[in-house]
């Protein structure tokens, strides 16, 4: 048995969950603003679209570097607790601000 680890194809399935995240990230800060901007923009609603959109930004950035470092040749490092942190509160935060706005 070899110490050397195979990571078959671990890397690619975790770099296509990412975008799918993104993917769907994205359809909820569309239908969150959407539904913000449709009936006239309140304040309360334009903080919220606001909200949206930056933190579909800043998951989008995390993304695309985890997506970056999956595609290197070299075998990827383990994310950092703080990104993937951060990654799962955008995401759930987003949620929420889509939700938040649609209803």
């Amino acid at each position: 048995m070899s110490g050397d680890r195979d990571p078959g194809l671990q890397p690619e399935r975790t770099r296509l969950a990412w975008r799918r995240t993104t993917l769907s990230a994205t359809a909820a800060a569309v239908l969150g603003a959407k539904a913000a901007l449709q009936d006239g923009a309140s304040a309360p609603a334009v903080t919220a679209c606001v909200a949206c959109c930056l933190l579909w930004l800043v998951l989008l950035v995390l993304a695309h570097h985890r997506i970056r470092v999956l595609a290197s040749t070299t075998p990827p490092p383990v994310l950092h607790p703080r990104r993937a942190t951060a990654a799962v509160l955008c995401t759930v935060a987003l949620a929420v601000c889509a939700a938040v706005l649609v209803v």
